[in-house]
Formats: structure tokens, sequence, C-alpha cells
């Protein structure tokens, strides 16, 4: 803290406001080693009441100087949450545009590819989806209508007919979550 005097003022008086200064800086400080260096220095005379009233004239000062840096502190940090909220507003729009995209791409992949399927002949057909991931094989057969899906079935070995079997199953089963994974 500086203190300013005139510089016409005595000496005597000068160490007093430094005091003072001093006194009321170190009032502000917890425990017991305020009250050691609050203590005035030998040959100094300071009067408390003097000490308490510059204490009491500053402090609504100070407190308001602390409060306008708080508020200053905060609002930067809105600033800087703000900032940060509309690039997350930005990036959820974007991926929200690629879901979009990306799901009416597959609709039209999965239409396309059971339409594919539909015009083949049972024992051709077989064999592809034998090569083809299980689940995406029995997507395949349950869209296919049950005639063609049971011709392709009894051409396909018995081992990867039971699994697509065990596949569209499990597909009916209520403990199976709804949602893909």
């Amino acid at each position: 803290m500086t203190v300013h005097t005139p510089s016409c003022a005595p000496d005597s008086l000068r160490r007093r406001l430094m005091m003072i200064a001093a006194g009321c800086t170190m009032l502000a400080m917890p425990g017991a080693f305020a009250q050691e260096v609050a203590a005035p220095a030998a040959g100094i005379p300071a009067n408390g009441d003097e000490i308490q009233q510059f204490c009491t004239n500053i402090a609504d000062a100070a407190r308001d100087q602390r409060y306008l840096l708080q508020k200053r502190d905060l609002e930067k940090l809105q600033g800087d949450i703000d900032t940060r909220i509309a690039t997350l507003e930005k990036r959820r729009a974007e991926y929200e545009d690629w879901l979009k995209r990306r799901n009416d791409f597959l609709q039209q992949a999965e239409i396309g590819l059971v339409g594919i399927y539909k015009t083949m002949k049972p024992d051709a057909a077989a064999s592809k989806l034998e090569l083809v991931n299980p689940g995406i094989a029995a997507a395949i057969i349950m869209k296919l209508p049950p005639r063609q899906s049971s011709l392709i079935l009894s051409e396909m070995s018995s081992e990867k007919a039971a699994v697509l079997t065990n596949v569209i199953s499990s597909a009916t089963d209520p403990n199976t979550s709804k949602e893909p994974s």
C-alpha cells in the first residue's frame, strides 16, 4: 500500500502515516503473525485510534476494488464459457447433419442391397450371404419375402443357416436391446 503525504509534511508525520498504513495491512492478516507484525516499531509512537480510523476510512474503497476485480474475472470467465458453448453448438449441428446424411445413405443402401438379393437365385444368394457378417446376412434375409428366405437358408451350409437363424430369433427376444450398438 502506498501512502502519499505532502512533501512539506514533517518526517515524523510521514513515518506515522506509513505505520498506520502498515497497521491496516497487518490487521487484515489472520493469526498471531499479524499481531507480531502489527506492533509498532520502537521509537515511533502510534495511536491505536488513528490506525483504526485510517483502516475504517479505506475499507470501503478496498472492498469496492476487490469486488471490481472479481466482477472483471467473472465476466472474463463467462465470455470463455459462452465461446465454448458456441463452439460445442456448432460441432453438435455438424454432427447431427453428418448423422442424418449417414442414416439416409444407410437406408438407401439397405433398400438397394435387399433389392439385389431379391433378384438373385437362391443358391447364388446363399453362397454370397455365407461370406457376409452374420448380423448383416440375417437382416437381409429378414427383409426378403419368407418364401425366398427359406430357399436361401436351405441352400446354405447347416452351420451358417443355424447361426443366421439364431441371430434372427434373438431379434424377437424381448430382453434384447431395441437400440443398435
